[in-house]
């Protein structure tokens, strides 16, 4: 999977509303036709790519974005109907953010331990990494720092996307997954994997931003 990389940038207090959320490109089918935010997603992911070429990207799945799909599925060996679909996703490195929810509450209450990385005890960054990798085959960086300099910067986070905190006063030292309605889950130190609300201010105060992880 293409890694996507962007700046390091710390805010000194939280700038979203946090009670926005949305299901991420990625969770549905797109066609032909169709009118919706993630079909602009979709443009730029092609974009990137070099296979959607019009000059902007719109909300709208029309010719140019039918024909950029087709292209991208010829030359990925994807059934090539203009349609994406799971199997076109997959092939863009794009999954669904339903899918690591799932997983993320499956390990609800799971220990914390220090440096772990399974099942039998989780460290915030362990259990993300756990997560991702079993709910759709996305590997992160290991420690809460790499993931933070990794990532797309959104500016407000959608279901799916990493959250960041800065617990300590020198950078990004906690995270746990954003799973909507102004929820996270972590593995936390005191409570093991649980979910907490960004509308707490212990949460609230120390919140430097959002990644996405396509």
């Amino acid at each position: 999977m293409k890694k996507w990389t962007a700046g390091i940038a710390i805010a000194g207090a939280v700038v979203l509303n946090p009670l926005i959320g949305h299901a991420a490109l990625g969770d549905q089918t797109l066609k032909p036709q169709m009118q919706h935010s993630d079909v602009q997603e979709l443009q730029e992911a092609l974009k990137e790519k070099g296979y959607f070429t019009y000059s902007q990207t719109t909300e709208y799945y029309g010719p140019y974005t039918t024909e950029a799909v087709k292209d991208f599925q010829q030359d990925a060996g994807v059934e090539g109907d203009g349609v994406t679909g799971r199997e076109t996703y997959k092939a863009l490195g794009i999954f669904s953010k339903e899918a690591i929810v799932k997983t993320a509450k499956k390990y609800e209450g799971t220990p914390y331990v220090w440096g772990g990385e399974s099942p039998d005890g989780f460290d915030c960054s362990g259990y993300l990494n756990y997560i991702f990798r079993e709910g759709a085959g996305v590997g992160l960086e290991r420690t809460v720092a790499g993931m933070y300099g990794d990532g797309k910067k959104v500016g407000s986070p959608a279901v799916g996307d990493i959250v960041f905190f800065n617990l300590e006063g020198n950078g990004p030292s906690h995270a746990g997954v954003y799973v909507g309605n102004n929820e996270f889950m972590h593995s936390s130190s005191t409570k093991g994997v649980t979910t907490s609300t960004l509308e707490n201010s212990y949460w609230s105060d120390r919140y430097i931003g959002a990644k996405r992880y396509r």
